[in-house]
């Protein structure tokens, strides 16, 4: 996807209401395309805030009548001490003194920057209610405005324009935000009445609103959800972890509360009795996260997001940016960040407290170690067919958890591989348990962690599971029948090892069906080489790596 941007900012309406000397200033910089405002306070020499940095305009101070200048040739200042110039989307916001005098002024440049929104363009256009996260100044009511002359081509569009910073200042609104109806708002705390008129009396399929930043405003923003409306909102912050901590606006992602277990039910998880969990289904299902202009983060399911944070497995957004060339990349990562003990259950001899203090600690190298087996056995977790990993040889500890030991032990003979089934984990060279145990997290498991023991997740307690298990604990040793075999998937199996053989670094196979994969997967576990699979059905595929 390439991005083809055209920005039109009126900036000449802009220099207009300055002084002469100030506008002089201005455009002696020549550098208007990375303006973003002008400051102006009483007795401090005038300055221009760039993308690049502040400089200063002028050698003398601001005056008294440099401020009357500009409050003249301007509309009157609102509730939020904010105004506009007719038909642009330029803003100026007033400092006072006690006594209600204006003493600075902040001329913020407002700017229609066409195809901004392409970055993000499939999730708005998919009828999910979106909202757009970013700290001041980094465009996000630029890229609301877009959105909303996108929707206005095809849905019915109502804008609540608190500010009037969407549209633009008057009573007609700018051409930048299409054909989308914008609706006004007499005072910021009436922004939340707005809304609910606005989905009352005008039939809308898309609500637009900027600066979501009230309590009444989010709960304004559910009760429009829960009726089918679309909604394309903003809001001030750094990340979702820093808006559940918000407590007047984490509704918008579900809110958090805390919850007392029983003690049999916190034993079982391996957690203190006292947890927090998401108290309802959020208000937007999708959430992005501007982290520069150009570069986003996406939550594509704002509900699983929240609830990985809880639990302490936060899983890692989509990322998305334009290159130089103004082309869209996404780089998607499917796998959270599996977290250690020390980060998600304790700190020291004490249970940690809050899911949001993982980043307190670091990690042994055991620990690490530990996470990365489980991580290379993530496709049993996820419900996939094997992995081959290779360099674990001679004799094997086993200690099971939610496994059976009499038929452990009867694979084991079977098999005739050297391991013996222990009791106890401070024997075990390895602990195997079902996906089942693993989610709960229970304390062998845990103490399996602490101690670098290596964890295999199996799906089932299957005589044809374990085998597949030892199998992988001893590649080499073991030969499993592959009944049905496709005589394709394993010569496209066999193909990619000779090239592995050459130099290739990995081979990806060609999507095949689960049967097709576990062949694969066999395939290059007994030529001692580790595969994956990768991608979802009917697409998955493993990927077979030389090292």
């Amino acid at each position: 996807m390439t991005t083809t941007q055209r920005i039109t900012d009126d900036l000449e309406a802009m220099l207009a209401v300055f002084p002469l000397e100030v506008a002089h200033a201005v455009q002696s910089k020549d550098n208007f395309d990375s303006l973003l405002e002008v400051i102006l306070d009483l007795g401090r020499n005038p300055s221009a805030r760039f993308t690049t940095g502040e400089v200063e305009l002028l050698e003398r101070p601001v005056t008294q009548e440099d401020l009357k200048y500009v409050t003249d040739r301007i509309s009157d200042f609102d509730a939020d001490n904010r105004a506009g110039m007719e038909r642009t989307l330029h803003r100026i916001s007033a400092i006072r003194n006690r006594r209600g005098k204006v003493v600075g002024l902040t001329c913020r440049v407002g700017r229609a920057v066409y195809g901004t929104i392409e970055i993000i363009e499939d999730l708005v256009e998919s009828g999910q209610s979106v909202l757009i996260l970013g700290k001041p100044g980094v465009g996000k009511t630029t890229m609301l405005r877009e959105a909303a002359r996108i929707l206005a081509q095809k849905h019915r569009v109502v804008i609540v324009d608190t500010s009037n910073e969407i549209g633009g200042d008057g009573d007609v609104p700018h051409p930048a935000v299409g054909q989308a109806r914008r609706m006004q708002v007499p005072k910021p705390s009436l922004q939340h009445e707005v809304m609910i008129e606005a989905v009352e009396n005008h039939n809308p399929e898309v609500i637009v609103i900027d600066e979501i930043g009230r309590e009444l405003e989010a709960l304004a923003a559910r009760t429009i959800a829960e009726r089918g409306v679309q909604l394309i909102g903003t809001a001030h912050g750094n990340g979702l972890e820093n808006l559940l901590l918000n407590p007047t606006l984490s509704d918008l992602v579900g809110g958090i509360e805390s919850v007392t277990l029983s003690d049999e039910e916190a034993r079982r998880r391996g957690t203190q009795k006292t947890v927090l969990e998401r108290r309802s289904p959020p208000t937007f299902t999708v959430m992005v996260e501007i982290i520069d202009r150009g570069r986003v983060a996406v939550h594509r399911d704002v509900a699983s997001s929240v609830d990985a944070i809880l639990r302490g497995y936060p899983m890692l957004p989509e990322e998305r940016f334009r290159d130089e060339y103004g082309k869209v990349h996404i780089v998607t990562k499917t796998k959270p960040n599996m977290p250690t003990v020390s980060q998600s259950l304790r700190r020291g001899n004490g249970m940690e407290t809050s899911p949001f203090q993982r980043n307190l600690g670091q990690s042994s190298p055991q620990i690490h170690q530990s996470t990365q087996r489980v991580n290379s056995v993530s496709d049993l977790f996820e419900g996939a067919e094997g992995v081959s990993l290779a360099g674990m040889t001679g004799e094997k500890r086993i200690y099971p958890v939610g496994v059976p030991r009499s038929r452990l032990i009867q694979s084991v003979r079977e098999l005739g591989v050297p391991a013996i089934v222990v009791k106890d984990l401070k024997d075990a060279d390895l602990l195997v348990t079902q996906r089942r145990y693993y989610r709960d997290r229970l304390q062998p498991i845990v103490e399996a962690e602490e101690r670098g023991i290596p964890i295999f997740v199996v799906k089932s307690t299957s005589i044809g599971q374990i085998e597949q298990f030892l199998a992988n604990s001893f590649p080499g040793q073991v030969t499993l029948p592959m009944a049905g075999a496709s005589t394709e998937g394993v010569e496209q199996a066999l193909q990619a090892i000779a090239g592995l053989r050459e130099g290739q670094k990995y081979v990806d196979l060609q999507p095949a069906p689960a049967a097709v994969r576990r062949q694969q997967h066999e395939v290059a576990r007994q030529a001692h080489l580790v595969s994956e699979s990768f991608g979802k059905d009917p697409n998955r595929f493993v990927r077979i790596f030389r090292d």
